[in-house]
């Protein structure tokens, strides 16, 4: 229940924070362009504290990730960016050293880092890879995805390679909408082969080690746009987070997270970043958060006030079905708590 027991009043998502950790897509940008109020938002933060960007989108470079940052108006280096394909190295090294040669299923930015690595890189199974490393791409086709399976024909177990996959996003989100992610292409090998990867990226650990160790955080604060990616991640790592409402996950996945992908925060942009945070107040019963207040009788969640702001009702009603130790999927739920009038892509 951490939503009500953590903040306190007056203070902001960022107090006491030494460094924000965000997700990309969904978060900063949803294609090429900036969400509204991000960059300003970001900046603004990175004045008093470390700023890193985590990102599970495996095609690009993180000096390419950085670049794109810089242009739309943050000053950001390669450092700066902890990317899935870092994650994934890491996770490699422990299982099969370099100079060991690797199939790779992905684009540049999975590429580059299993180059600086020290690996050698192949596309083809006739090479007699060591391990399958996989992440998105737009240019993965289905040669690729059968080059995979050709190589990990063999269950590990009785000898096979490993596989390990960037991340299992099933979808991401672009300037057009939401397309499929590397989860739908992870998906495709392993109903192929019958095999599970092992996954580098959020929600697993990896890479918000790598995160963490780069930026001597103590106190981070991640925010994310994905209960089941970003803020399950964090909370698995022991970090705190903030869901935006920006991105993919919309109201009602909120009110529906299961324990271990509730963020701490749930915010409607960036700016509220730096707005005091309101308390959640209980009451026989009775969540309220400013003028809204929502209750759980029997099998209905009833709204008692509305209040002035939908994002108030949302984290009301979000504190008050969380606390019943039950799924949403037992209770009768107003369409008011579903309403969406936050900015997406």
């Amino acid at each position: 229940m951490a939503l009500f027991r953590r903040a306190k009043p007056a203070s902001t998502p960022l107090t006491d924070r030494d460094a924000l950790l965000a997700d990309l897509d969904g978060v900063v940008y949803a294609g090429p362009g900036a969400l509204p109020h991000a960059i300003d938002s970001l900046n603004r933060a990175a004045a008093s504290m470390r700023l890193g960007y985590i990102t599970n989108n495996a095609s690009r470079t993180d000096a390419s990730v950085a670049e794109h940052l810089t242009d739309l108006g943050l000053t950001v280096a390669a450092d700066d960016v902890v990317t899935s394909p870092q994650a994934a190295m890491r996770l490699l090294a422990t299982l099969v050293p370099a100079p060991a040669r690797i199939l790779i299923v992905g684009g540049e930015g999975l590429v580059d880092e299993a180059h600086k690595a020290g690996y050698t890189v192949t596309r083809s199974a006739e090479d007699s890879p060591a391990a399958v490393v996989q992440g998105f791409a737009p240019e993965v086709a289905w040669t690729d995805l059968a080059e995979a399976a050709f190589a990990l024909q063999l269950p590990e177990d009785e000898g096979g390679i490993p596989w390990i996959s960037t991340n299992t996003d099933w979808t991401i989100p672009r300037e057009r909408g939401v397309a499929p992610g590397n989860g739908t292409l992870v998906s495709a090998v392993h109903t192929a082969i019958g095999r599970l990867s092992t996954v580098a990226g959020k929600p697993e650990k990896p890479i918000f080690e790598v995160a963490v160790e780069r930026f001597g955080a103590q106190h981070p604060l991640f925010i994310g746009d994905r209960l089941d990616t970003d803020i399950a991640g964090a909370s698995r790592a022991g970090i705190d987070s903030a869901l935006v409402l920006t991105g993919i996950d919309r109201p009602k996945h909120v009110l529906a997270a299961p324990q271990g992908s509730r963020p701490d925060y749930i915010l409607s942009d960036l700016r509220e970043l730096h707005e005091p945070y309101p308390p959640t107040l209980q009451r026989d019963g009775v969540f309220t958060v400013n003028g809204a207040s929502v209750r759980v009788v029997d099998a209905d969640v009833q709204i008692l006030a509305a209040g002035g702001s939908q994002i108030d009702l949302l984290r009301a009603g979000a504190a008050a079905i969380w606390a019943t130790g039950l799924m949403i999927y037992a209770f009768r739920v107003p369409e008011q708590l579903y309403a969406d009038p936050f900015h997406r892509p």
